[in-house]
Parts: C-alpha cells; structure tokens; sequence
C-alpha cells in the first residue's frame, strides 16, 4: 500500500515555501538532485503532481495547495511528540547571532532542531550585520555569533566557505554603459571595500546606483538588468551570470562564515555550537556530492 512519508511532507514543505527546488533543498540540507528525487517519489505516491514547474522556480498545483496544511500539521504534530519524548534537563540562557542573509533559509532549522532538544535552554536570537557581531561578542552581549570575514582569525572556526563573483544579469548588457552602473552592499560590510578597491583598480568609472543591506536586495538588483554587482557563488542562478577576466573583472576573495564565542563555556553553549557545526558539516558533504 503506497503511503506519504514525513521525510516526503518535509522536503515538499521546504520547497512550497521557499518556491525553488535549489533554496528548499538547502534548507533541509539535501542536495537539489536528492531533493527533486523526493518529490518526484511524492508524486508517483499521489498520482499527481504537486508543483508546476518553470523557468523561475516552482508554484504549487491544486493538489500542492491541498497537501500544504496536511504536511504542517503532520510534521508539526511529528516534532512535538518528539520533543516531548527525548527533551532533557538543561537549562541555561543563550545570546546567538546570526546574520540577516543566514538567518532564514540556513540557520533557522538548526535554531529549531536545538530549541526543540532542550526546551528549558532560553535562546535569544539576534539578526544583525556581521560587522556588529565582534563587538557584541566582546562587550558581553552575545555568547555565540555566526558571521562572515574576509580572512577568518582561526581555520578551525570556518563553519562555510563562498567565492564571491562579479556578477550581471544574463538577459541584460551592462558592460557597454560608462559609467559602469553598480550596486553595492551598504555600510559595515567588508564586501563594500573590495568592490569598490576592485572598481578602482580596474580604472574603470562607475557610479553606485543600488545599495542594500541583504543578499536578497543586491541580487534582484542584478536580475531586473539594473546594475553589477559582487556577490556569492549561492547568488547565481539562471538569471545571473558571473564576470570573470574574460570580461575585464578581476578574481575577487571568499567570504567565510565563522563560528565565533564569548565568555565562559557551559553546557548549552557547548550544545548548541555542536548542533551549528554538524549541520553545516553535513552541508558541506552534500555540496562535494
């Protein structure tokens, strides 16, 4: 007898929501190829499909829009009685930063996983700028941080590790304006200072005509054909393309997301920076496969 399975409703929730296969499958940490194979193994159970599929992403048929409170409350209900049955004793409060561009579609299910482990743990969870995070680290405000450096302190404190590109819209040509439109990151932001160094270096005029705080901001700059822009490897999709030395672009660092602490060690911190750093392993096994 065929049956939905949860691992199933999971990974057609991460997908409805997120609207893509590729963002749904990083969510759940799962490669975009295994991904696709579940919810195809979904639709042969059903007998119907359950996304539309186009250029831009994914919608939801009939049968999808159906399904969705279904697999909400099926694994919602699946990960109380979990909670309930393996919660333990620890008790303790915990100050995390996480950065605005990780917050959602990376960071949030290890926050979930941890909360829903150790119920009594008081986690405070603040989303800001990675540029902030030292010196909250430092005056005490936070016991954990997870933000992005151009030239990480310690190796052992890289959690993820993206090249960052140049980048332009496919279905838009750019590169014959003068001055060169850009779009850049705004203030506190380390990638700021290389766009504009490599801007410089290259001789070329420009003029900033876009800035943004997110990732989000910056690349639908680039999609709608407005401006270029620097951003990382997870940014490029069918709509953007990378600008490399054949465009006159020069090869430009990696950003690495790092781990990083304050204060004394205790228990819930110890278990917490655990749960970080095996997700983003297994993260990181996914995307060599």
């Amino acid at each position: 007898m065929d049956r939905l399975e949860s691992d199933l409703l999971r990974t057609f929730l991460a997908v409805a929501e997120t609207g893509s296969m590729t963002l749904g499958a990083a969510r759940i940490l799962r490669t975009q190829s295994a991904a696709s194979l579940q919810i195809k193994r979904l639709e042969e159970t059903l007998g119907q499909p359950v996304f539309q599929r186009h250029g831009r992403g994914v919608t939801l048929t009939p049968v999808g829009e159906r399904l969705v409170p279904i697999a909400r409350q099926v694994t919602a209900a699946l990960d109380t009685t979990l909670r309930q049955l393996t919660a333990d004793a620890m008790t303790g409060k915990m100050r995390l930063g996480v950065p605005d561009d990780h917050s959602h579609d990376t960071l949030a299910p290890i926050i979930a996983e941890f909360a829903q482990s150790h119920p009594s743990v008081e986690l405070e969870v603040i989303c800001d700028l990675s540029a902030r995070f030292p010196g909250m680290l430092e005056s005490g405000r936070l016991d954990l941080a997870v933000y992005e450096v151009l030239a990480p302190p310690d190796p052992s404190a890289v959690l993820w590790r993206d090249q960052t590109h140049w980048v332009t819209s496919r279905h838009h040509d750019l590169l014959a304006q003068s001055p060169l439109p850009v779009a850049l990151f705004d203030r506190d932001c380390w990638w700021r200072d290389a766009a504009r160094d490599a801007l410089n270096d290259m001789n070329r005029p420009y003029r900033v005509i876009y800035s943004s705080q997110s990732v989000q901001g910056i690349t639908a700059a680039v999609e709608a054909g407005v401006a270029v822009a620097l951003l990382g490897s997870g940014a490029l999709n069918d709509r953007i393309v990378p600008l490399g030395p054949d465009r006159g672009f020069p090869k430009m660092p990696g950003s690495n997301l790092i781990l990083d602490r304050s204060g004394p060690d205790t228990p819930a911190r110890q278990s917490i920076e655990a749960t970080i750093r095996k997700a983003f392993k297994q993260r990181r096994n996914h995307a060599v496969r």
